[in-house]
């Protein structure tokens, strides 16, 4: 004759149920193809994805330690490549039909990236869809009192934490991000989630056809 379960025992098997649900829902991702909508919009505006001369678009490529973050615009485009190995890096930029590439060590890395150090986020209730994720609403606060609205999906996770130092604290991959500085909001929204394998060849440093200089001699850019 089968006896009832303990009540911590049958407690035990539905806390594992319940987690195990959780692990399968979540996804950890070692590659990755996110794009963004990227617009700026003065109070009071409305954005109008695709129709926007002034509209840019921020794609981000993840393979394994390897990123690449991509900003075109019709004025200009800039390309950073980012190893987590080692923290080292390169910008590629594009602007009056002048082609410059930055090398980054990991010095330079942290220097340009320290305003997001020991970020924290916050969640809220609110919660929408988008993309057909399920995305929660937190908002980020880092150390010298900055914030910003993001809303994120932990049903993508990826491996690479080090891909945004903005978002290396989130518990899931950001979907749709906005900030306000002064009387403007930028804001970030995903337009397309590719999880197929990433060729390494986006990865790979042009040898030639760019201006080559240190970081520290393009801060002395105009």
């Amino acid at each position: 004759m089968n006896k009832a379960l303990p009540y911590k025992s049958f407690f035990l098997l539905a806390l594992l149920a319940v987690t195990g649900l959780q692990g399968w829902a979540q996804k950890k991702v070692a590659e990755l193809t996110i794009v963004y909508d990227y617009v700026i919009l003065s109070s009071g505006d409305q954005p109008k994805p695709g129709r926007n001369p002034e509209a840019t678009t921020n794609t981000i490529y993840i393979k394994g330690n390897m990123s690449r973050s991509e900003m075109t615009s019709p004025q200009y485009s800039s390309t950073t490549i980012f190893n987590a190995n080692n923290n080292t890096g390169v910008i590629l930029k594009e602007v009056s039909g002048q082609k410059l590439l930055i090398r980054l060590s990991a010095d330079n890395w942290q220097q340009i990236n320290k305003p997001f150090e020991g970020i924290v986020f916050t969640n809220t209730t609110e919660t929408k869809m988008i993309a057909g994720y399920k995305c929660i609403r937190a908002v980020a606060r880092t150390r010298e009192g900055f914030t910003y609205s993001v809303y994120y999906t932990t049903e993508i996770i990826p491996e690479n934490k080090n891909y945004n130092p903005r978002f290396k604290n989130l518990e899931g991959m950001p979907l749709e991000y906005e900030y306000n500085n002064g009387s403007l909001t930028i804001k970030y929204t995903v337009s397309g989630i590719n999880l197929n394998p990433v060729p390494a060849s986006k990865f790979d440093i042009p040898k030639s056809g760019y201006r080559e200089m240190s970081y520290e001699e393009s801060k002395k850019m105009k």
